[in-house]
């Protein structure tokens, strides 16, 4: 062809809205996680967050979620799956790798957190930037979070009395989770989240742990007959997430797209995080008590006699930890005081 003006315009022309395609996106995060997309933390925290992400970034920054592991792997793998750039960013459980992060257990003991997830997850980006900063350096942060008061959903009659745990089969989240399941009687059997329904379904366990809000997303009541709350102000055990960048993804990003990231970041975003479980067990304790399943609330002085039980256990993991050449004691306090201070703000 032979060159002109008219085609060197017309080739700049080209050239320039090249460019500007490419400025009007210039990044696309891969994130995945494991809960269906109707879970409570992609409808109000996950989502919501990628919007924002976009339209702070007037469109240079375009947010993929992948719900139920759409990009592969298992949800043990999620944590390393961002460490190594399988995936751009991800939401992760650090008790599905037990002993690898051992300091995040302080908020999966028993009674640790309070009622409010948003105000605990808050406490939880405090004490991680204190305590596990050096642990989880290997990716970026975003915010971490845990959930509500977990609840527990079982075949049969609810749980009425200690006795009612003996020897029951009961799906648990956690190493600290499965440790107070054990010492209450029960067998506990771990299991990530999504393998839960199936357990139940087949028999492989009797019940199980989680909160309300992801209850009507799998279909547990469906498959369950009774559910048995902890009275009090205290959550009877907790789980510990994570939502996370790859070090590199971040750090290859121009300064002002980092100031994006960062400014959807830290105590806030984590507190965010949490408040996407409140809002969504309030919704999932609705459905099911709209259905015949019967809901019950543990008694006071039941409870009374399992937070002796918790006690005992959260005194035998600060020991532990000061033997690893951690500070036991001091995480302890330091997850209580936070715990206290976020539920008084």
């Amino acid at each position: 062809m032979k060159y002109t003006m008219k085609t060197a315009f017309a080739g700049a022309v080209a050239l320039g809205l090249t460019a500007g395609a490419s400025f009007a996106q210039e990044v696309t995060l891969r994130c995945q996680h494991f809960l269906p997309p109707k879970g409570s933390t992609p409808l109000y925290f996950m989502t919501p967050w990628a919007e924002k992400i976009e339209k702070e970034s007037e469109g240079r920054i375009k947010v993929e979620l992948y719900p139920a592991m759409q990009l592969g792997g298992k949800p043990q793998a999620l944590y390393d799956q961002i460490r190594d750039g399988v995936i751009d960013c991800g939401w992760a459980l650090p008790a599905y790798t037990p002993g690898r992060f051992p300091e995040a257990e302080a908020f999966e003991l028993p009674f640790m957190t309070g009622r409010n997830a948003e105000a605990s997850s808050k406490a939880a980006w405090e004490f991680t930037q204190k305590y596990m900063q050096e642990r989880m350096a290997d990716v970026h942060l975003l915010a971490v979070h845990v959930h509500g008061p977990g609840v527990i959903h079982k075949k049969g009659e609810p749980v009425m009395a200690l006795a009612d745990l003996d020897g029951l089969k009961l799906r648990g989240p956690s190493r600290q989770a499965n440790a107070l399941f054990e010492t209450l009687g029960a067998t506990p059997v771990g299991m990530p989240l999504p393998t839960f329904p199936e357990a139940l379904s087949k028999g492989v366990v009797e019940g199980g742990v989680i909160p309300w809000e992801i209850v009507p997303p799998l279909k547990v009541h469906e498959l369950a007959d009774s559910h048995t709350e902890i009275s009090g102000d205290r959550s009877l055990y907790n789980t510990f997430f994570i939502w996370a960048m790859n070090n590199d993804t971040y750090n290859n990003l121009p300064d002002d797209l980092k100031a994006v990231i960062d400014a959807n970041s830290g105590l806030e975003t984590s507190g965010w995080a949490g408040a996407s479980f409140d809002k969504g067990d309030v919704i999932g304790r609705e459905i099911v008590a709209g259905t015949d399943n019967k809901i019950h609330e543990l008694d006071p002085a039941l409870v009374d006699e399992i937070k002796v039980i918790g006690e005992a256990q959260t005194a035998a993991w600060a020991a532990d930890m000061t033997s690893k050449g951690l500070d036991g004691e001091g995480m302890v306090a330091d997850a209580k005081a936070l715990v206290a201070k976020y539920a008084d703000n």
